[in-house]
């Protein structure tokens, strides 16, 4: 158990770190991007979440996803590189994997 969490911890300032000196946060700013990164992949993997985050051209967009097995459709093999830097969800909505990157997420609803 305490191996499971200072790994998840490890994750989370690792992330923040990354903000840090690819995006020009803060410390502060970074941890807390970083946290509501953590509890939003927590929360895919268990229900369908609503968050917002900012896409490349700037715009606000509201995305309802999920990670859960048993809500995701048929998956086809794309043979991509998984990217750390990348959020992928499954968009109820759409019916199709989406993904954002993960230092422009705004909130969790």
């Amino acid at each position: 158990m305490a191996t499971t969490y200072r790994n998840q911890l490890r994750d989370i300032l690792n992330l923040a770190w990354q903000f840090v000196r690819k995006n020009g946060y803060s410390m502060s700013e970074a941890l807390k991007c970083a946290w509501a990164n953590f509890k939003l992949k927590a929360a895919l993997k268990v229900k369908v979440v609503e968050f917002y985050f900012k896409k490349t051209d700037g715009t606000l967009r509201q995305a309802f996803g999920t990670l859960k097995a048993n809500l995701i459709g048929e998956v086809k093999g794309t043979g991509r590189k998984p990217n750390d830097n990348l959020q992928v969800y499954w968009d109820t909505e759409k019916e199709e994997y989406r993904c954002f990157k993960k230092f422009n997420l705004i909130r969790i609803a």
